[in-house]
């Protein structure tokens, strides 16, 4: 692919994702959204982590950027064209056949409140394994607000070092504003931020890409073990109610209980650990207090054990409890307010 064909097919991935950015940048709240603006800003500028960002410069990217988003926000997605030919924005598969000899990588998807996520990047790594195929991309050279380092769609799971390591930098950000005591602050002090924070940003997203793939193979497995398209259907129906975040978190914990977290109790990794449970967000911490409680007693004694044993349990809690999810929506049993009734069943069994 010459560069000029490069930069053509870089265009048109960034203009859907601008038109994704414009229908869905207000669903953050303003601090969220703001702080995510400013590591958009740097991204795209391509600025070093830590390098001071000029408040004027921010400010004026900022409002053209709106100005720009304002004038999307009743856009059509275009379609993908390579060599001639177009392509719907989220045939990912039929893409990334057509990208295979280009060293690309791209990828298409809904997130939360059904936002799409697309991304053009530097093929690093494809590799094929148990049924479903492991694409990992380096540099990116489109993207929207939000960029998710990890991703399954079907039979495909999509890993990016580049969102990855700039995740983990807004967290380092996030974290140093009061350094509190936690399980991320533990992580980072496992690395040596404060003395070389390119090498430890390497170092942590080099253990942190191989734990994401074990939560995406966890989620492969969950697909299994349910109805994915009714799951789907489910999802959509609960877009943006708190219901979905609940029936998001309940999947969430499965994956983790099939795969991350008995692979986690099995290497026995303190940064891995901590990260993990730092990771977790308010949803997730809320079903399943009992994980803090193993993470505790894993501190204060030593063995993986008491995390092993919830691992063990949730297994089937979070199984039996998603299927139960999708039994009542499927058979209409929820009755009129659906996500209210799904809601109550989930947060009447935390584990």
């Amino acid at each position: 692919m010459s560069p000029n064909q490069l930069e053509s097919l870089t265009d048109a991935v960034q203009y859907n994702c601008h038109v994704s950015d414009a229908r869905h940048g207000g669903d953050y709240s303003l601090c969220v959204y703001l702080m995510k603006m400013r590591e958009y800003y740097r991204w795209e500028q391509k600025l070093p982590y830590g390098a001071p960002l000029g408040k004027d410069a921010v400010g004026d990217w900022l409002q053209a950027r709106e100005q720009l988003w304002e004038g999307l926000e009743d856009a059509d997605l275009r379609p993908i064209s390579i060599q001639g030919r177009d392509f719907d924005p989220f045939d990912a598969d039929g893409i990334n056949d057509s990208l295979a000899a280009e060293g690309l990588v791209y990828s298409s998807g809904l997130g939360n409140r059904a936002k799409p996520h697309f991304f053009l990047g530097r093929l690093e790594q494809r590799v094929s394994r148990g049924g479903y195929t492991v694409y990992v991309a380096a540099g990116e050279y489109a993207r929207d607000l939000a960029a998710p380092p990890a991703m399954t769609l079907g039979n495909t799971i999509f890993l990016r070092r580049e969102s990855l390591r700039r995740m983990l930098w807004e967290k380092l950000e996030s974290w140093r504003w009061n350094r509190p005591d936690n399980a991320l602050g533990r992580a980072f002090a496992c690395y040596d931020f404060d003395a070389d924070l390119e090498g430890s940003l390497d170092a942590m997203t080099d253990r942190e890409i191989d734990n994401a793939l074990l939560h995406e193979q966890g989620e492969y497995e969950a697909g299994r073990l349910l109805d994915d398209a009714a799951w789907n259907t489910m999802l959509a129906d609960l877009v943006g109610t708190p219901t979905e975040l609940i029936a998001r978190a309940v999947r969430d914990h499965l994956a983790d209980a099939l795969v991350t977290l008995p692979k986690l109790v099995e290497q026995a990794d303190p940064p891995a650990l901590h990260f993990y449970v730092g990771n977790l967000n308010n949803m997730r911490k809320h079903l399943f207090p009992g994980l803090a409680d193993a993470y505790d007693a894993w501190r204060e004694h030593g063995s993986t054990e008491p995390l092993g044993l919830v691992a063990e349990a949730g297994r089937e809690h979070w199984l039996q409890l998603a299927r139960e999810m999708l039994s009542q929506h499927r058979a209409g049993a929820c009755g009129a307010d659906c996500a209210g009734a799904l809601r109550a069943l989930a947060e009447a069994r935390p584990l």
